[in-house]
């Protein structure tokens, strides 16, 4: 038995029932990451490096690891209970905080930056007796959709093809996972950059309601968007792992003190009598043409629009009712409200890098504070935060805020209104996870305008704060994964739960879900 391939439930509950140690699961993982993962990501690292490893790790925490293998199976030589998550090694997005370990955000300017505090979402997972072996890398300060804006290189690669991007921001979360190298990965979705690597990897990716998981101790890109979650191989894994960390929290004013009910009870419930929506406004992509100057609209692949209709067409038989036309108008403007409310939140949460209390100061002799800001800025920011400041900035001014940050906080409100209205017709809608596969390493980045776009169907669901799920749905004809995805009301991540499991049990003999990456191979 390969301790590395089975899921988080499984391994919790061997582990309390004394057939295996923790121990012995955790260092089954850590031979694993040796064989697959390759050099860790570190700064002025060489992007081409060991191009056939999978690169997800920026800091592996063995030795701390260790002690807390050793200390659940203490608690269980003596008894005690050693909480749901027993033993299940766990990895954490390098944008988290946790104690005694950097937590660098994939940014030189963060590089030398030592956590003295444990995030929420962490610190509940440990408690529930989770081993964290170690922070994995992404787009610096999660600014980017394919993990290559890392200031760590080589950036991670995807499992499927490791010559192709994982997706991003969460790109290490999905590919540690995705490669076997933990059961459970902890990200954050800002505009879908939990989902979209999730659908890139084959693996499950859950965006919960805005507030149902604290932010405390997560480093902020844009505040009224930003959702921590968890990346797992099942749906019974996300749900198990979303139980553990929900809730409200003293530390955080955005929680939600909405009760936490039992994920893994709910998601055994089937989709017989749900009513399952299909919107027309999610099987196309509404795009900037800069050469035109107007909007331009291009149909999904048919492969993509096929995996859905044929999920609809399974949870039908299982008894869901499937509503179609269901209208969602203003998704098409969601990518282009994003861009200025996420630009305007990124820059004001980056003045609190200074180069003076903590993070990169620059070597260079300055004549004064001023000075030395600047170049500390200019010396440890990448270009993809450097742009945002710059963006942020300017549509924020002013002279500039009716025309674009006022604007797009109406659109904001109409893309919640769309949710609301259908949600009173369907109890989830059933969309793609993203317009294509993995795209290639290289393939277009530096053009932040299309790469964005590659969140379109996803990142609806931040600017209402609704729940979303994506799930893996097939292989395309180059063997690359492709997602499906359902949106939820607020707190009713069980429905997605119920949806998920049910697809997943009724293609669980799929000839595609006998493959796995090539990684493993």
């Amino acid at each position: 038995m390969e301790l590395f391939k089975i899921s988080a439930l499984e391994i919790a509950r061997k582990v309390k029932a004394r057939e295996v140690s923790a121990v012995e699961v955790l260092e089954a993982h850590l031979s694993h990451i040796a064989a697959v993962d390759g050099r860790p990501g570190a700064i002025g690292g060489d992007p081409a490096v060991e191009s056939d490893k999978v690169h997800a790790f920026i800091t592996l925490t063995a030795d701390r690891a260790r002690q807390q293998a050793a200390a659940v199976d203490a608690k269980i030589a003596a008894g005690e209970d050693a909480g749901q998550m027993a033993g299940v090694p766990v990895t954490i997005k390098d944008i988290f905080c946790v104690e005694g370990t950097p937590s660098t955000a994939a940014s030189k300017i963060l590089a030398n930056f030592v956590a003295p505090y444990t995030a929420t979402s962490v610190d509940r997972w440990e408690k529930a007796g989770a081993v964290v072996l170690g922070k994995v890398n992404l787009d610096e300060f999660t600014y980017g959709s394919s993990n290559e804006s890392s200031a760590f290189q080589p950036a991670t690669r995807n499992p499927w093809d490791t010559s192709r991007v994982p997706g991003g921001s969460s790109g290490g979360s999905a590919a540690a996972v995705a490669a076997c190298e933990s059961p459970i990965s902890l990200g954050t979705d800002t505009a879908g950059s939990i989902r979209q690597p999730a659908a890139y990897c084959g693996v499950v990716g859950l965006k919960p309601t805005y507030g149902r998981v604290s932010r405390y101790g997560l480093i902020a890109f844009g505040s009224s968007l930003d959702c921590p979650g968890p990346l797992t191989r099942i749906v019974a894994d996300s749900a198990l792992a979303l139980g553990a960390m929900a809730g409200p929290d003293p530390r955080d004013a955005t929680a939600a003190n909405v009760p936490v009910p039992d994920y893994l009870a709910e998601m055994e419930k089937g989709v017989r009598g749900l009513k399952i929506g299909l919107s027309p406004d999610y099987f196309r992509i509404t795009y900037f043409n800069a050469e035109t100057g107007e909007l331009a609209e291009q149909a999904l692949p048919d492969e993509i629009k096929a995996s859905v209709l044929d999920a609809a067409q399974r949870l039908a038989k299982l008894g869901a009712e499937i509503v179609e036309n269901v209208p969602m108008p203003h998704t098409k403007f969601g990518i282009p409200a994003y861009f200025v409310i996420s630009r305007v939140e990124a820059a004001s949460n980056l003045h609190r890098y200074d180069g003076v209390k903590y993070g990169y100061r620059t070597p260079d002799m300055t004549g004064d504070l001023r000075s030395m800001y600047r170049k500390s800025r200019a010396q440890g920011f990448g270009l993809q935060p450097k742009l945002r400041v710059l963006m942020g900035m300017y549509v924020s001014a002013a002279q500039y805020s009716e025309q674009y940050y006022n604007r797009a906080l109406r659109i904001r409100s109409l893309i919640r209104r769309d949710f609301d209205e259908a949600f009173q017709k369907v109890d989830t809608l059933l969309t793609p996870s993203t317009p294509s596969a993995a795209f290639k390493i290289g393939g277009i980045y530096g053009d932040s305008v299309l790469m964005q776009y590659a969140d379109q169907l996803l990142v609806t669901g931040n600017h209402a704060g609704v729940p979303g799920i994506s799930i893996p749905a097939g292989l395309d004809g180059e063997n690359l994964p492709i997602g499906i995805h359902f949106f939820a009301p607020d707190f009713r991540e069980d429905l997605l739960f119920r949806a998920g499991r049910a697809y997943e049990q009724v293609t669980a003999y799929e000839s595609w879900r006998q493959k796995q990456p090539v990684i493993m191979n």
